[in-house]
């Protein structure tokens, strides 16, 4: 027996040219990326401005090893392929990024890069972009042995040596990609334990290639014409010194939330207060995603946070009506 079975897709009811849309999503990666599709299959009129980072935080790391459904898979391919199932359903991207949004005659006008937009309901889904830790070396040796992505960076540290500083699972993760790179890797952190999933921590300390710097901080990056040299780290028996060739840095991150600041409550770290999980202080306004003070911060509580926010807008449109 065969079942032929055809999936009607929604038409958004976008148009080329338009500006006014019931929702504007603000952002690119998982977290948009669902709400895009649920938007698009909801058939609400809609438009996602994903800025110039398509799949955000989640497509710049290497492996993904706790997605349902995949036992392992890449960062990149997971976003791609959610990106292609929402497109699949009508939803509709623009390459800009937001500058500001204001509310303005009982609708919200958000400006980018290039255009204007003015819209019933706001999706804010913009992520998060890593901290830094402002000691003498960082900026200076930025691109040039200093770097925020292992996923990105670690094909020009073959062989060479490199340093970790984080515990948690990002830079458990992208230390665990840069061991099948680099001869020698070096993990700093704060405390004497990793804040990260226990078993990839366990993984990464037991690396053979692997050397735990425990209670210690990066003072300093040093280094020549040519790059990173070194770096100085307080330790508990005082300053040391390790040469490295690269210093890969995960020491949290900054909500991408600067254009919202007028339009919701924010945080003492400037994360989205949410309520009721995507709710903010402005009715017309969801968040989803790293952006929001919610705390535990995957790639599958993204994609639930944006499928709940576009649920939410397409209620209120309902009771519109």
């Amino acid at each position: 027996m065969s079942f032929n079975v055809s999936v009607g897709l929604v038409d958004s009811g976008v148009k080329k040219g338009e500006d006014s849309y019931q929702l504007v999503i603000a952002g690119g990666g998982p977290a948009a990326l669902s709400a895009a599709l649920y938007a698009a299959r909801y058939g609400i009129k809609h438009v996602v401005l994903e800025s110039w980072k398509p799949g955000g935080q989640a497509a710049l790391t290497a492996e993904i090893e706790n997605y349902p459904g995949f036992s392992l898979i890449a960062g990149s391919d997971l976003t791609d392929a959610m990106k292609k199932q929402a497109l699949q359903a009508g939803a509709v991207f623009h390459m800009e990024t937001v500058e500001t949004a204001v509310e303005k005659n009982d609708k919200i006008l958000v400006k980018t890069d290039s255009a204007e937009y003015t819209t019933d309901y706001l999706i804010i889904a913009t992520g998060a972009a890593p901290a830094t830790l402002g000691v003498p070396g960082e900026s200076k040796y930025y691109g040039r042995g200093v770097s925020f992505c292992a996923t990105c960076d670690a094909p020009f540290f073959k062989n060479k040596r490199a340093i970790v500083v984080g515990g948690g699972d990002s830079a458990v993760k992208e230390a665990l990609h840069l061991t099948h790179v680099v001869s020698e890797l070096g993990l700093v952190h704060r405390r004497d334990k990793l804040r990260a999933e226990p078993f990839l921590a366990t993984k990464l300390i037991e690396h053979k290639k692997v050397a735990t710097y425990w209670n210690s901080h990066l003072a300093e990056v040093v280094g020549d014409d040519m790059g990173v040299t070194g770096v100085v780290l307080d330790t508990p028996e005082g300053k040391k010194h390790i040469d490295t060739d690269g210093v890969f840095l995960y020491v949290g991150t900054i909500p991408a939330t600067e254009p919202f600041v007028s339009l919701v409550e924010l945080d003492k770290k400037k994360a989205v207060l949410t309520r009721n999980i995507v709710g903010t202080s402005n009715p017309r306004v969801f968040a989803a995603g790293d952006v929001t003070n919610n705390g535990f911060r995957q790639v599958v509580t993204a994609v639930s946070e944006g499928a709940r926010a576009s649920a939410a807008v397409f209620d209120l449109i309902q009771n519109e009506e």
